[in-house]
């Protein structure tokens, strides 16, 4: 691990060194949204959204599979100068039939109200974004390079987290430096699946457990070319009353069972070159509780980490177009830490490299057209966890190859 993040700091700072003389023009996408939230948009009511669709070939598997990933509605209204209404509702996959469907779902991603106290200060309440990672704020597929999103903020940190609670978001008037702070409900540890890091025990505004409370909190500091972050986010991950708790040898209240995660990130932007690397690391110190009390196999620490590189191939054209060739390597581990056994049983493919190579094409910067590879190689796989396979499945490989092509819109 330790290699992995010395090479990732070598290659960006080389990355920046190499890229040092081209002048600095970042082409920022203003969409409805943005013009809602900075005040400059003279509807009151505002119609905005996103979307993505994607084809991918998994070589091991011999299979191709194409889906409407997400739409998203986004659907805003400015009471007054002060007061604001945001809301977005995701329809994943295309289509639902009484529930959940081969991962296709309709939910509220965000619905929340702001409320300006000043120029550079403003608290939001509702369903939310928590400001987490790099992804977690700029999820529109104009705004990432790779059909999919990395996988470490994926896995390690959840895309697009978003809980019900209260933030707080401010900038300094001396500095450039931006800062939040965010009380939310807290995770549901019965959830947790082997395998999806903590995503799977996100409440997502779906009768969260608010016995249990989350503190998250963030520091960006700019400088130059550069946008450095540090974040992170601590909390309780069991909602029973104390009783039940008990019953089940578990820690309840406000931040029973605590889970704990912290990230740092840079971002680079000069001419035609970017690059971005980030390191993220869960903590989860009661993870043998769970276990035993849901049958789980939760480890104790994940971590995860990427470095990527981009260069706008048409940056030197009068044109508006772009064409971003990049490339990302990732490294993570959702196996870093676990429980002594029989408490949990280590998994080694949850180990894993991606290298990711490919470009994103922009005819404007509301439209995106992207084809990537992706390479990736994971640990050994642990027969003790293999129960009841199917006659049908296919023996493990640790390499295996994706094609993905897709298509992305923000308005």
């Amino acid at each position: 691990m330790g290699k992995e993040i010395l090479l990732s700091a070598i290659l960006l700072s080389a990355f920046v060194h190499v890229q040092a003389q081209f002048r600095t023009s970042v082409q920022q996408l203003m969409t409805n949204e943005d013009s809602l939230s900075k005040g400059t948009n003279n509807s009151k009511t505002v119609i905005s959204g996103y979307g993505s669709t994607f084809y991918q070939r998994d070589f091991n598997a011999k299979q191709s599979t194409m889906t409407l990933e997400r739409a998203v509605l986004f659907v805003g209204h400015q009471f007054n100068e002060k007061i604001s209404f945001f809301s977005e509702l995701e329809i994943e996959n295309a289509k639902v039939e009484g529930g959940e469907n081969n991962g296709a779902e309709i939910a509220m991603e965000q619905a929340y109200i702001k409320f300006n106290l000043s120029p550079k200060h403003y608290i939001v309440t509702g369903l939310f974004v928590p400001r987490i990672g790099i992804l977690n704020e700029n999820h529109l597929p104009v705004n990432f390079n790779g059909v999919e999103r990395p996988m470490v903020e994926t896995l390690i940190i959840p895309a697009t987290w978003r809980e019900l609670g209260v933030g707080f978001y401010g900038s300094s008037s001396r500095l450039p430096l931006n800062y939040s702070v965010a009380l939310l409900n807290g995770l549901n540890s019965a959830a947790l699946e082997h395998g999806d890091g903590i995503r799977s025990a996100r409440t997502e505004g779906n009768l969260a457990t608010a016995n249990n409370l989350a503190v998250a909190a963030s520091l960006q500091y700019l400088f130059g070319d550069f946008k450095f972050q540090i974040s992170g986010y601590a909390g309780g991950t069991v909602g029973l009353r104390k009783a039940a708790a008990d019953s089940l040898g578990l820690n309840s209240g406000g931040f029973g069972t605590p889970l704990y995660l912290g990230e740092a990130d840079v971002q680079y932007n000069r001419g035609a070159f970017s690059a971005k690397a980030i390191y993220a690391r869960t903590y989860y110190p009661e993870a043998d509780k769970i276990n035993a009390a849901y049958a789980k196999n939760i480890s104790t620490g994940m971590y995860g980490s990427y470095i990527e590189a981009g260069y706008d191939l048409l940056y030197h054209r009068e044109k508006k177009a772009q064409c971003i060739a990049f490339a990302r390597a990732e490294f993570l581990d959702m196996n870093a830490n676990i429980p002594a056994p029989p408490k949990a049983i280590y998994d080694g493919t949850e180990k894993q490299t991606h290298i990711i190579a490919g470009f994103s094409y922009l005819p404007i910067p509301n439209v995106v057209i992207k084809a990537d590879v992706r390479l990736l190689h994971t640990g050994l796989q642990n027969r003790e966890l293999v129960i009841n396979p199917s006659p049908n499945t296919l023996p493990y490989k640790q390499n295996n190859q994706f094609l993905n092509i897709g298509i992305g819109y923000s308005f």
